[in-house]
């Protein structure tokens, strides 16, 4: 007998109700025990069940609902939330999504993709088919060293997990001039080389109890070896099984890498979801950027999948942001402020720049960049649903 998923629809117009409850009910996957308007008697309801699909309507009174559905995903570990809404501003949407809503779907519905989203969370709640992972792998490169490529993958790893408190690693695959450490003042028990060398072990409990946590956040860091290890010791194929692994286990990867074109920051930036190219602005930065995006499109990757990151920018430079994207052709995606004094002080007292100054220029420059980055998927698909540019 296929097993039936007890569903609570939460609407306060009635119309709403009745329509789910007929999609429910032909739907048959799902058991419909009520439709209700009162938050209290729909999470009384809600605790006595082992297992639960939410349907919610936030149209009306929107704050009270999403404290709602913040309030059950954090307590009921088995309960998938569905939010609803005629006015499915994108920033509403991520902000359902980061509080735990599983998906958000326009009212009116439209049948055939709500029947979609049913078959997954049905698949999901019954073990139909493994989970699919979400992890984006972010890896920070430049071909020119010196550019800052090591603050901004600490720093950016740092705010994602602040920010989304989600679980994220931070992989310092740079094996002889490694730094992520000394910038987070770690020392960590375990390094890249050794679970290269015992991949067939390696699984979620044991990245996430043997990783260094960096202190009461979701940080999780990969440091390099502690001594000279040549990276040609491994091969491709063992780091891209890494890097799988690391997918199933993470919502972010940010990984920071040397500065050379060998095979191990190959392999990492074709393993990348999203790969931020680094420079600052000055003619021989601006010139070695070129070469990688060259390069880049020789390896046949997707233009949305390169962004350009300028560091140290100041407003008043000789070259400005608008002519460093006409000498790359290319539009910046990010501009992170030069700030020389508190960078320098939370690299010499080995913590984040917010650490030092949260208001600073440089750490606000970090945590947008990390809203960007978390956001830049839900605003992606929403703006295509929602007919946007």
């Amino acid at each position: 007998m296929k097993q039936s998923i007890p569903t609570i629809v939460i609407s306060e117009q009635q119309s709403t109700c009745e329509l789910l409850k007929l999609y429910l009910q032909e739907f048959e996957k799902f058991n419909f025990l009520a439709a209700a308007s009162d938050l209290t008697k729909a999470y009384n309801a809600i605790k006595e069940l082992d297992k639960s699909l939410i349907i919610i309507d936030i149209s009306d009174y929107q704050e009270q609902a999403l404290n709602f559905v913040s309030k059950i995903t954090s307590e009921f570990e088995n309960c998938r939330v569905i939010t609803l809404s005629d006015k499915p501003q994108v920033d509403i949407v991520i902000r359902a999504m980061r509080i735990g809503a599983s998906d958000f779907l326009s009212l009116p519905l439209i049948k055939d993709e709500f029947f979609e989203v049913l078959t997954k969370h049905y698949l999901d709640m019954t073990g139909g088919k493994p989970k699919k992972s979400k992890c984006r792998v972010i890896t920070v490169y430049s071909n020119k060293g010196g550019v800052g490529k090591t603050s901004i993958a600490t720093n950016l790893a740092l705010e994602l997990a602040k920010i989304t408190k989600e679980n994220v690693a931070l992989i310092d695959l740079n094996f002889q001039l490694g730094d992520v450490t000394t910038f987070l003042d770690l020392k960590p028990s375990f390094n890249i080389s050794y679970m290269l060398q015992n991949l067939d072990k390696i699984n979620e409990d044991f990245l996430l109890s043997t990783l260094e946590k960096y202190k009461d956040t979701s940080l999780y860091v990969l440091a390099d070896p502690p001594y000279f290890k040549p990276a040609e010791n491994f091969s491709s194929k063992e780091i891209t099984k890494l890097f799988d692994i690391l997918r199933e286990t993470f919502s972010y990867v940010v990984v920071d890498t040397s500065s050379g074109f060998d095979s191990k920051a190959i392999n990492a930036l074709e393993n990348s979801d999203l790969i931020f190219l680094v420079t600052i602005v000055n003619l021989p930065a601006l010139r070695n950027c070129q070469r990688c995006m060259e390069l880049f499109d020789k390896l046949g990757f997707d233009d949305d999948k390169v962004q350009i990151l300028i560091n140290r920018y100041m407003e008043n430079d000789e070259i400005s942001a608008e002519d460093a994207e006409e000498v790359l052709g290319k539009n910046i995606y990010w501009k992170i402020p030069n700030n020389y004094f508190t960078l320098m002080s939370a690299i010499n007292k080995g913590v984040p720049v917010s650490s030092v100054n949260q208001d600073s220029n440089v750490a606000l420059g970090y945590k947008h960049l990390a809203l960007m980055v978390s956001d830049s998927v839900f605003r992606q698909n929403m703006a295509k649903k929602l007919g946007r540019v």
